[in-house]
């Protein structure tokens, strides 16, 4: 059976079965799902081809992503922390229409790539590095993701 999400409350039961496995990723409408436009980050964050550089631990010449497990992109597994964020893309991008990339985590995930729970906030996961790649095969591994992803178009 298949079962169509409309909004981000349609969601809500479904993502407290799964917590823990399903993890969400709320973007600008028609925004890659794991890299980043300019139109998509503040002004004073800097982007290398499609990466920000805040998400990731980056080398002095920002050719490699070097590993570290409380940075990298960032997912939600619960509904509270998926609301948070889906708040935040409202008060940065007034507006705009969100869409909810979302993935089943998986033991397929690219070599180097894994997902970490963040320390500090309960349902927040990063993808992480596991090890030093450079970040034209981060980009490679990031558009593999980004293919395994579903999106929900325009929340609200």
């Amino acid at each position: 059976m298949i079962t169509q999400f409309k909004t981000i409350s349609d969601l809500s039961k479904i993502i407290k079965e799964y917590e823990e496995k399903l993890l969400l990723r709320p973007t600008r409408k028609y925004s890659h799902p794991t890299l980043y436009r300019k139109r998509d980050i503040g002004e004073r964050e800097t982007l290398f081809r499609g990466v920000r550089d805040g998400d990731w631990f980056f080398s002095e010449n920002k050719d490699w992503v070097l590993p570290h497990d409380q940075m990298g992109l960032s997912f939600s597994s619960t509904f509270k922390n998926l609301k948070d964020v889906y708040r935040l893309k409202g008060k940065w991008s007034p507006g705009a229409q969100v869409d909810v990339h979302w993935i089943m985590e998986r033991p397929d995930l690219p070599a180097g790539l894994k997902f970490v729970a963040d320390r500090s906030k309960k349902g927040h996961y990063f993808l992480t590095v596991t090890e030093p790649m450079l970040l034209s095969t981060l980009i490679k591994k990031l558009k593999i993701i980004a293919r395994q992803m579903t999106v929900i178009r325009g929340c609200k």
